[in-house]
């Protein structure tokens, strides 16, 4: 059963991480458009079914899925690569509220920010995955 719900948790990384990855782009090009055109009208509709629909159920997957294997494998617990991991872990949380905030602004037309903040702003979910897989595969602490 452990094999299934590792398999089944990667599956719901990847898709959280995919959202995590478009949707500042999506921001990107959405601060470039006029509030209440059509354009903006449409980008509103994606980011909202990309977070209803894809990246909040796969980030609450991923997390009840890391508790079970957790709880099956409780030894990492100690390890100092697993403590960094859960803490990018919670700092990707943290930044998918962000964009969950920021979506709410694009929906009520008051986004303050330019497109290069979100160009800035698409390369921090990278920088944490890139440190997350290096710390859950080399485990180099």
């Amino acid at each position: 059963m452990y094999l299934w719900i590792k398999a089944l948790h990667i599956v719901a990384v990847i898709a959280w991480m995919a959202g995590m990855l478009y949707l500042p782009r999506l921001f990107v090009y959405h601060a470039g458009v006029a509030p209440g055109s059509e354009q903006s009208e449409t980008f509103k509709m994606m980011e909202q079914r990309l977070l209803r629909f894809i990246m909040t159920p796969a980030m609450i997957a991923t997390w009840l899925l890391g508790i079970i294997i957790l709880v099956l494998q409780g030894q990492y617990l100690a390890a100092t690569w697993f403590q960094i991991k859960i803490v990018l872990v919670l700092a990707m949380t943290v930044l998918h509220g962000l964009f969950s905030h920021w979506a709410r602004d694009f929906v009520h037309d008051r986004n303050p920010r330019s497109p290069k903040f979100y160009r800035i702003a698409n390369e921090i979910p990278t920088v944490i995955l890139i440190a997350i897989v290096i710390l859950a595969t080399v485990k180099p602490f």
